[in-house]
């Protein structure tokens, strides 16, 4: 029984070699026969940063639809709504108020951390390095101005097993920004190679990707006003010597097109989907604003038709029939804010739905429009913080001369959108100079700083930069923005300061959250972020 015993463990031992012989032999090409060589095996770093900046741009509904319009344009009175889901314009909460928080965290940079890890260290690719640290850098700082603390430290780091990033101060994020931005700025070197084409907004252009480092140093150093002027002044300072966008060519743009679906641009498409249905025949419930409409019109500006339509102007099967029609200046007019179609006759006692058809929409036939460029950092803006800058007396030069350039540099930047010259939507060189001979910047400096953050106001519409345009509100305060009661509404009828953080973290990452919350002292729509001191 032994014998059979040992004789067994022997044979067992010789077939168990002969396996192992077996297997070392077969593996012998393996691998190489099981890799397709079609397909890539290794993520093109390049491809990954492409993919970051277009989802950056807009992603979809929750960054796009729910934030930047729902929230921000709302925020502004751009638009006006007898609805109420329109938190932002009516001050409610809703856990659409997270959105954007998830979207950044998720979306925007999940494929910039790999893209910033891979190319860290790495000499053949400096400038890829450093233009993905001046975009994560443009993502942050939107998150931040929206929400307050943030993670910023521990953002990016899940491959490193931080699942539960701690959130830092605003008061530390905003000199993190800087000098990292700054580092990254300077870290640029024309002589070595770039990424051309893979590179969507620039392409792949080192001094471009400098002046947009220093536009968006000069945006975040101007945020800083009315919390910290000596910094902000350093900072704008840097900026200016540094050199910023001085031309419309320079401008950090996304183009896109009408005829793929991929490609369109993202506001227009929610915009179109979901505010204008074209079966709404006019009817439907979101309207451009009475607040905006009254200043564009008190101003006679020549944008309106180029804002703002009646509905039959965005039917697209008639459009270019229609559309010199029912954008002629003198029928558009905004709703008023802040009521349901059960209450809208308290504000209009003659009220019928029908009125609704009245009421100017979006003009999708141009700066609404699915190939209309997504505008990130304009000249415009550039001119109007510089013209600033000069009031301040941080920088040299005629103050106007850069209000009338920012003027000049929105108006003409509406010849980069589809149908811009359509009479009446066209704005020509004869209607932009009687437009800036009929406003010179006049009056005391805080005059002065009035027209130049409501001009500011202006162009951001054309951009549906409403993230930006809320921004800047909150930090000047112009324009004064109407006083909405609302039964739903949360800020006792004042405009909403800031987004409440996602319930998914608060899920998730409670005690990081809850203790960003104490800092901060609340988490509510009137909560103010750091910079926006009262």
């Amino acid at each position: 029984m032994k014998k059979n015993n040992l004789n067994r463990v022997i044979l067992l031992i010789k077939f168990s070699i002969m396996s192992i012989l077996l297997m070392i032999s077969c593996d012998k090409g393996f691998v190489e026969m099981n890799t397709n060589p079609n397909a890539f095996t290794e993520p093109i770093v390049t491809n990954l940063f492409s993919y970051a900046q277009i989802r950056t741009v807009g992603s979809g509904t929750a960054d796009r639809n729910r934030t930047n319009i729902k929230h921000m344009s709302g925020a502004m009175q751009y638009f006006s709504t007898l609805t109420d889901y329109w938190y932002g314009e009516k001050g409610v909460v809703h856990e659409q108020n997270g959105n954007f928080f998830e979207t950044v965290y998720t979306s925007h940079l999940r494929e910039l951390s790999f893209v910033l890890s891979e190319t860290e260290n790495n000499p053949d690719q400096v400038n890829l390095n450093a233009m993905a640290k001046i975009w994560k850098i443009f993502a942050l700082h939107r998150v931040t101005d929206a929400y307050g603390d943030v993670p910023y430290k521990d953002a990016l780091q899940g491959m490193s097993g931080v699942y539960k990033p701690k959130y830092d101060k605003q008061s530390d994020i905003y000199p993190w920004m800087l000098a990292d931005l700054e580092a990254a700025i300077n870290q640029l070197d024309g002589s070595k190679s770039s990424i051309g084409a893979a590179d969507v907004i620039f392409g792949g252009s080192i001094d471009k990707w400098k002046s947009f480092g220093y536009s968006l140093m000069l945006r975040l150093g101007m945020r800083l006003t009315k919390v910290d002027q000596s910094m902000a002044e350093t900072w704008v300072k840097k900026a200016i010597a540094g050199g910023v966008i001085d031309k419309i060519d320079d401008q950090a743009l996304l183009k896109h097109t009408s005829t793929n679906s991929n490609n369109w641009n993202w506001d227009a498409y929610e915009l179109k989907r979901e505010s204008l249905s074209e079966g709404s025949a006019g009817l439907g419930l979101i309207k451009m604003g009475e607040t905006f409409m009254e200043l564009l019109h008190a101003h006679n500006d020549p944008r309106i038709p180029f804002y703002a339509t009646l509905w039959e102007g965005n039917i697209n099967s008639k459009q270019l029939e229609v559309i010199s029609e029912t954008t002629k200046p003198e029928l558009q007019k905004g709703l008023p804010h802040g009521y349901l179609p059960s209450t809208i006759s308290q504000a209009i006692p003659t009220w019928a739905s029908s009125m609704l058809t009245t009421y100017s929409e979006p003009n999708t036939a141009t700066m609404a429009n699915y190939s209309a460029p997504t505008i990130i950092l304009s000249l415009s803006e550039v001119e109007f913080l510089l013209a600033e800058a000069v009031l301040r007396g941080w920088k040299a030069g005629d103050a106007e001369t850069h209000y009338h350039n920012g003027i000049r540099a929105n108006m003409e930047s509406s010849y980069l959108y589809p149908n811009f010259d359509i009479e009446p939507m066209y704005l020509t060189d004869v209607k932009i100079d009687a437009y800036i001979a009929a406003h010179p910047l006049t009056g005391t400096d805080q005059e002065k700083m009035q027209q130049i953050h409501l001009q500011t106001y202006f162009a951001f519409y054309m951009y549906t930069d409403f993230f930006e345009a809320f921004s800047t509100w909150r930090r000047t305060g112009v324009p004064a923005l109407q006083r909405i009661n609302y039964i739903l509404n949360t800020t006792d009828g004042y405009p909403i300061r800031r987004l409440r953080y996602s319930n998914q973290e608060l899920a998730l990452n409670e005690a990081n959250v809850e203790a960003a919350i104490a800092a901060m002292g609340g988490n509510t729509l009137s909560t103010r972020v750091w910079w926006d001191k009262e």
